[in-house]
C-alpha cells in the first residue's frame, strides 16, 4: 500500500528539509537539518515534530513572520512511499519521488529526549 510522502525546503530561522510521510490520516513529520540523502552511507539527524494534516503536504508559500515556523515552504521532492516495517523505534521504507528513490531508514536514537532519530537510504 502506498501513501504518499514529501519533503519541504524551510526558510525559518535555519534552513533544514521536513520529511513528511503519510499515515493515519496524517503527515508524521520530522524537521532534517542537513539535506536528505540520496546515497547509502550517509546519516542524517531527523528530528519528530508534530503531526500536520495531509492538505499541508502541497503547502508552498511564506509562513508570516510571527507565526510558528516563518519563513518560505518549497516543496523540494513528493511521490509515494510504502512501509515495509513501522515500528516505535524503526521505520523502513521504500520511496518513489522525484529527486529521491530507494529504500530509507529512520532509527530512533535510544538516549535522545528531543525526538532525535537518524534518517538514511539503506543498500537495496
Amino acid at each position: 500500500m502506498s501513501n504518499s510522502f514529501v519533503i519541504h525546503l524551510h526558510y525559518s530561522s535555519k534552513k533544514h528539509w521536513d520529511l513528511r510521510l503519510e499515515k493515519n490520516d496524517v503527515l508524521k513529520s520530522w524537521a532534517v537539518p542537513k539535506e536528505p540523502p540520496s546515497e547509502s552511507n550517509i546519516k542524517r539527524l531527523a528530528i519528530q515534530v508534530e503531526d500536520h494534516d495531509l492538505n499541508y503536504g502541497s503547502f508552498e508559500g511564506v509562513i508570516p513572520e510571527g507565526q510558528y515556523g516563518a519563513g518560505l515552504v518549497e516543496i523540494w521532492d513528493e511521490g509515494t512511499y510504502t512501509p515495509e516495517k513501522w515500528e516505535t523505534n524503526k521505520i523502513v521504507f521504500m520511496v518513489s519521488g522525484k529527486k529521491l528513490s530507494g529504500r530509507y531508514t529512520l532509527i530512533k536514537l535510544k538516549k535522545s529526549e528531543k525526538n532525535e532519530w537518524l534518517l538514511f537510504k539503506t543498500k537495496s
